[in-house]
């Protein structure tokens, strides 16, 4: 019985991204059903405009990921910056379960609080206005409610006008802020954290009311290689896929 349990983020799936969905492909069929779960914490795809888009590699993925399902590997999926427009009916096609946007688990005995991560970076205020506005049912209607293709030349002015707004911030601002994360930790009763969104794996020691704490931050896939936080029992490790 698989008692592995795996959380990746990041892939940012993708028509012009060709080797890392091969390479998310072959994990799905030879490292996945290993484990007992599967946790994609956010930005799976580069863009999600619609459950009702088929472009490649939409399609591709949703098959995978229901073979996976199928077979018996639980798969947990939390939205991030980029996909926060799927829906439910993406997450029916595929037999995985939607997360909110915090969701605490317990990992082996140890409650562990999940995110994509870009609730904690509370220093990007540009950001953080556009965010609450796009999470908002009547925003998100209007934007579904648009045909297809204007959506898809939209999420690519989208995209490049990010890569420029992206150039234009400093490092510090695109991270997490560390008030947020003691104090969110704080919220949620949990002395570990795992999270993607700002590209930088490693793990983080900090203190929370006295007590130490840990924070894991999952890297991004990348046309060289993917990575997989592997964890069990009391032990981790990281994967390069």
């Amino acid at each position: 019985m698989p008692q592995d349990i795996l959380f990746i983020s990041d892939l940012h799936l993708a028509l012009d991204k060709p080797e890392i969905t091969r390479r998310f492909v072959d994990f799905l069929q030879h490292r996945a059903p290993e484990a007992s779960a599967l946790y994609i914490l956010g930005d799976l795809f580069d863009a999600w405009i619609g459950d009702d888009d088929f472009t490649p590699p939409n399609s591709t993925i949703r098959k995978r990921l229901k073979h996976l399902t199928d077979s018996g590997t639980k798969v947990y999926l939390q939205v991030g910056n980029r996909d926060f427009l799927l829906g439910q009916r993406f997450c029916q096609e595929t037999g995985i379960t939607l997360l909110g946007d915090y969701a605490v688990i317990d990992l082996f005995g140890t409650p562990t609080l999940l995110t994509h991560g870009d609730l904690l970076c509370t220093d990007d205020l540009p950001y953080q206005t556009f965010r609450a506005k796009a999470r908002t049912l009547q925003w998100q209607q209007n934007v579904l409610s648009k045909p297809l293709l204007v959506r898809l030349l939209a999420a690519r002015w989208f995209r490049l006008r990010s890569f420029f707004h992206k150039r234009q911030k400093s490092q510090a601002i695109m991270d997490v802020n560390a008030d947020t994360v003691v104090n969110t930790l704080r919220e949620y009763a949990c002395l570990r954290l795992i999270h993607g969104h700002t590209h930088r794996p490693a793990v983080h020691d900090l203190s929370v009311d006295g007590q130490a704490a840990q924070r894991f931050v999952l890297a991004a896939w990348h046309k060289q290689a993917g990575e997989a936080l592997s964890w069990n029992g009391g032990a981790y490790r990281r994967e390069i896929i």
